[in-house]
């Protein structure tokens, strides 16, 4: 049998050498699904030599691999992982450590409080705030609702835990129209039913309208309600008006999750945390680490303002957890969905400290300005128009006057190999949606991709 060190030397440099060739490869390369398919195998009877099977799985996948952590990949709002980040994950692996508590992972749960204090020092979060490393925003929407949804109905009298949602009270979740799309499912999930949601009208570049919502809000004031908010929104990058939303919440006393995928990052750059104003007075948010932080995936983060919630939702114990915990050390898995779950905070802490405030800033502030400069780039071209007001990370482009003239432009960018970015529909028409999340992505990236686009846009 190979020996592990050896293994991992050889591993480690495979991926190095594909980290350090991501500027230069084709970001989307043409795949040929059924040679990959056989090139994996079948699986045999008898084991196979651990060296042998690392070399077959990279000859087998290295053909369709997308360069998601290069710097010209501008697809979902995800970034790239730092170099500490990546380093940080690999010892993770290695370590294999079960963060659920501090008996099985003292080191993860250790990590995870000052992790958890930074982040919340970073975003302007109530330091007394609760929180969680989950796999990404989703699980942040799923702990952050059920969280709500206890505290709503235990203010209503009802025990959500021990009696479930029939007969409870019923919910109403207030929400824009133009919310995404995991908010929705958070409510399925949750037993809620996405027949709970009461939609309020967006503004222009995609905020939630104040007006509306102070009305939506006022219509079941008596009922158990909660309000989702964005810090970001998935096409255009507008951030709601979080104080006076959360003040009119707070009034009628609803509960406020702030969905803040990406947009929440806003909030530690001293140039953009205006757009995150009143941030703090939000009862629960959620955000990505592999998106903005550019941390690996299965990187997200949830807190709550409210911990006997937060705990009270997600918590739960058994005979053979019964003297498992000590008072002095925080237990991560009271506050996630997962028992058996990796040391997620070893990744954030390494790209917390390799970046520093001044570098998280720095890094928001510069994909921010690399968005304007796709903007500013792209609307000199004829026939080519910007469909948002450009104030985060996230640029809407429509070719032409017609949908079918930018899907070609989409898809034959994304064949091109440059640069690769996705489709998507705003306001009833189609527009190329360019989020730029990666650290590594330069003013040269940039004009690379318009240069591709502008060849697109030629040929359409």
């Amino acid at each position: 049998m190979t020996e592990l060190r050896e293994l991992l030397r050889w591993a480690a440099d495979r991926a190095a050498d594909y980290r350090t060739s991501l500027a230069d490869r084709p970001v989307q390369p043409p795949v040929d699904v059924d040679a990959i398919r056989k090139a994996l195998g079948d699986l045999d009877d008898a084991p196979t030599d651990p060296q042998g099977v690392l070399e077959q799985l990279v000859d087998a996948v290295t053909p369709a691999l997308t360069a998601t952590a290069g710097p010209r990949y501008f697809g979902f709002v995800t970034g790239g992982a730092l170099d500490a980040a990546t380093a940080a994950d690999v010892l993770t692996t290695g370590w294999d450590q079960l963060a659920y508590n501090q008996l099985s992972g003292p080191a993860a749960a250790i990590v995870e409080e000052v992790v958890g204090a930074w982040l919340k020092e970073l975003l302007g979060l109530p330091s007394d705030a609760s929180f969680g490393l989950v796999t990404g925003t989703q699980a942040a929407h799923n702990v952050a609702l059920g969280a709500a949804r206890h505290k709503v109905l235990a203010d209503a009298g009802w025990d959500v835990e021990r009696d479930g949602l029939f007969g409870a009270p019923r919910i109403r979740v207030v929400a824009s129209e133009e919310r995404h799309a995991t908010i929705d499912r958070a409510l399925r999930f949750l037993g809620f039913g996405t027949a709970a949601l009461e939609p309020v009208r967006a503004e222009a570049n995609g905020a939630i309208d104040i007006s509306e919502l102070a009305h939506a809000i006022e219509r079941g004031s008596e009922m158990p309600t909660i309000v989702c908010l964005q810090a970001g929104n998935v096409n255009t990058g507008a951030c709601d008006d979080l104080r006076a939303a959360c003040e009119l919440a707070r009034g009628a006393g609803a509960w406020v999750h702030v969905d803040g995928a990406f947009g929440l990052w806003a909030a530690a750059s001293p140039l953009l945390r205006h757009l995150c104003d009143g941030i703090e007075l939000a009862d629960s948010w959620g955000t990505d680490g592999h998106k903005m932080l550019n941390v690996p995936y299965d990187s997200g983060y949830v807190f709550c303002a409210h911990p006997d919630a937060h705990a009270a939702a997600l918590a739960y114990t058994a005979s053979y957890l019964v003297g498992a915990s000590a008072p002095d050390v925080r237990s991560p898995g009271d506050f996630v969905p997962e028992s058996s779950r990796r040391a997620r905070g070893f990744a954030t802490w390494a790209a917390l400290r390799e970046l520093g405030r001044e570098g998280v800033a720095d890094l928001v502030e510069r994909t921010c300005a690399r968005a304007r400069q796709f903007g500013d780039a792209l609307a000199a071209l004829d026939g080519v128009t910007i469909g948002n007001d450009i104030v985060l990370n996230q640029v809407l482009v429509r070719f032409g006057d017609d949908d079918a003239t930018t899907d070609r432009v989409v898809a034959d960018v994304q064949i091109d190999g440059t640069a690769w970015m996705g489709g998507t529909t705003w306001r009833g028409r189609r527009y190329m949606r360019i989020p730029v999340s990666n650290w590594q992505t330069s003013e040269d990236d940039v004009d690379q991709t318009v240069d591709a686009i502008r060849r697109a846009l030629g040929a359409a």
